[in-house]
Parts: structure tokens; sequence; C-alpha cells
């Protein structure tokens, strides 16, 4: 008579949670979008003062490009959206991009 044994194994299965990625909005210069609404934008969509918003606007304008904000990639992706939705409905150009941090 043949006894066969049966070996169970107990694995302990850990989960390693990380923070999310951030994701930078970057605005880039253009010929056509006046850089009072880049300032709008920066003060209404991501809540910059009317400082920082011009010091961001004047980055943009004299460096071809800056980051209107740093989000975990869902807020980024709808704050990047609102700002397209918006700009074209003006007739404007502006162009975002999210870039990973």
């Amino acid at each position: 008579m043949s006894t066969e044994f049966e070996t169970i194994q107990r694995t302990e299965n850990r989960v390693t949670l990380e923070p999310p990625g951030r994701w930078k909005v970057v605005f880039f210069n253009d010929d056509s979008t006046p850089v009072d609404y880049v300032v709008e934008v920066l003060v209404t969509i991501f809540g910059h003062d009317a400082d920082s918003a011009n010091e961001i606007a004047m980055t943009i304008h004299a460096s071809g490009r800056g980051v209107a904000g740093v989000y975990v990639y869902e807020i980024a992706e709808q704050k990047s959206s609102e700002t397209l939705a918006d700009s074209r409905s003006r007739g404007y150009s502006l162009q975002v991009e999210l870039e990973k941090e």
C-alpha cells in the first residue's frame, strides 16, 4: 500500500506601495497666445498668485517653456485638458505637455 503525502507550502505575499509618480505640466511659448492669457490660466486653473504667475509666464516667454505645476498624473492631465479646452475656445494655440518628474 502506497501512501502519498501532499506538501503544502505557505508563502507570504507582501505588497509594497510606492507613492504615485509626479508629472510636470509644461507650457510652451508661441507667437499667438498673449502673456496676459497665460497669466490668467496660471491663476485660475493652476492656483498661482499674480506674482508667481507673471514670473512663470516670463520664463515661458524668455526660454520657450515653463512649468505651470507638478501633480499626480490624473490631476496634471485634468489641468492640461482644461487649459487646452479654454485656450482653443478663445482661439489661442497654447501648447501644453505632461512630463514625468
